[in-house]
């Protein structure tokens, strides 16, 4: 068995004072470098996810720009490539992170999974090339990114756990939907 760590998109933007910041966001960013620093040796690979979007354009439709955001398939201008909104939470320690996957870049992409490393390579062939075969999956928002990626993470054949408190969602009823969704597919809540 080898183990890795997947860290969803703990950016500022998604946390408390952010462009679609979670309550329990900056706590959540926290926790992982606590987790880490107790729970280092567990883990063969850190990887860690951001939304990575365009600025100036609506990135596929991502963006709302002519009409509000239904916070469903649009949202507000958040993540922007460069921006302070865009780079991870100061209390996630980020020199402990293996691999940088950027997603977004143009498109609207929930899954870590949909994202590259700088130098072209999915997450999915990262993993494959690591050998692993478990991922523990962390980070924001539970009801949308956390459940994007794990969701595509157990669909790839991997064993998924998805540490709960090591997450932070949107709303309530779509954040229990999600775990209530792992669960009946397989992904181990812990």
């Amino acid at each position: 068995m080898t183990r890795a760590l997947l860290i969803v998109d703990v950016q500022n933007d998604f946390t408390e004072g952010g462009a679609l910041g979670v309550d329990g966001g900056a706590a959540v960013a926290a926790g992982i470098t606590e987790h880490l620093s107790a729970h280092a040796g567990d883990y063969a690979l850190v990887a860690a996810s951001r939304d990575w979007h365009d600025g100036g354009n609506d990135n596929g439709g991502h963006f709302a720009t002519s009409a509000a955001p239904d916070f469903t398939v649009t949202w507000p201008v958040h993540c922007v490539a460069g921006t302070m909104g865009a780079e991870y939470h100061p209390a996630l320690d980020t020199a402990v992170i293996d691999v940088h996957v950027k997603k977004g870049q143009g498109t609207p992409a929930y899954s870590a999974f949909q994202g590259t490393t700088d130098d072209g390579r999915s997450l999915g062939e990262v993993l494959h090339e690591r050998g692993v075969t478990d991922l523990d999956v962390v980070g924001i928002a539970t009801d949308y990114c956390v459940r994007a990626s794990a969701l595509d993470a157990q669909g790839s054949g991997t064993r998924v756990r998805v540490l709960t408190d090591l997450i932070a969602g949107v709303a309530p009823e779509t954040s229990a939907a999600a775990l209530e969704e792992f669960r009946a597919v397989g992904v181990e809540t812990v």
